[in-house]
């Protein structure tokens, strides 16, 4: 029996699927595209005001005689944090996002296409300042690194179980002000090895460059 022509259809969309489904494919490519080159790629994610960028300065400013180095900055608008590593030597490409709080692999693998990969041994990503919407998105990288810092308080990680999840490393930077903050670092890590007992966890100053060689030697750089 014919249906009549005004009959009503409801069609399902699952929106979280079209989406993540699409960006996980990208990143797929992104990883193989990395790989190929033979590129060590690192997302690092974090609050704004974490320190990450100082982080990727410090980074840089130990392996750039060592390897070349490329960088992504995320960000939803501006180019300061790009201009800032820019001035080690390092070739930078800004993602600018305009409202969006995070990168996808969508993005990264749009802007891999605007430099020659083969050039570089290394690519920092630095991921829009969020320790939310991030954690979400696959960029196809080789490591994920969840930057908090003794700033933001006490309770980040019990706040954010997920993003911990998701990290394969977690940097706790400005350990430089714990003191003078009072601020008790060994229960931060306490409540890190809560969500995940294995995660390695670095305790760095990326101003006083604390702790930065140990989390080299860990990235095997």
């Amino acid at each position: 029996m014919n249906e009549p022509e005004n009959a009503r259809k409801t069609v399902t969309i699952d929106i979280r699927k079209d989406l993540f489904g699409a960006n996980e494919n990208a990143a797929v490519l992104n990883a193989e595209n990395f790989k190929a080159h033979g590129v060590f790629s690192l997302d690092i994610m974090g609050s704004v005001g974490t320190g990450k960028t100082q982080l990727i300065e410090a980074l840089c400013e130990r392996l750039g005689k060592k390897y070349r180095i490329l960088m992504f900055a995320g960000d939803l608008a501006t180019t300061i944090d790009a201009d800032r590593v820019a001035a080690h030597g390092v070739d930078t490409v800004q993602i600018n996002t305009g409202t969006a709080c995070h990168l996808d692999a969508r993005m990264i693998k749009v802007a891999l296409q605007k430099v020659k990969l083969a050039d570089y041994h290394i690519v920092f990503i630095e991921n829009v300042g969020n320790l939310i919407c991030p954690a979400g998105y696959s960029l196809g990288v080789d490591k994920k690194v969840v930057v908090v810092s003794v700033t933001e308080g006490p309770y980040m990680i019990q706040k954010h179980p997920l993003t911990i999840k998701s990290a394969d490393m977690i940097v706790i930077n400005k350990i430089d002000l714990a003191e003078a903050l009072e601020f008790d670092i060994d229960a931060l890590e306490a409540d890190i090895r809560e969500v995940d007992a294995d995660l390695p966890v670095f305790r760095i100053s990326s101003k006083t460059g604390e702790g930065i060689e140990e989390l080299i030697a860990a990235l095997s750089l």
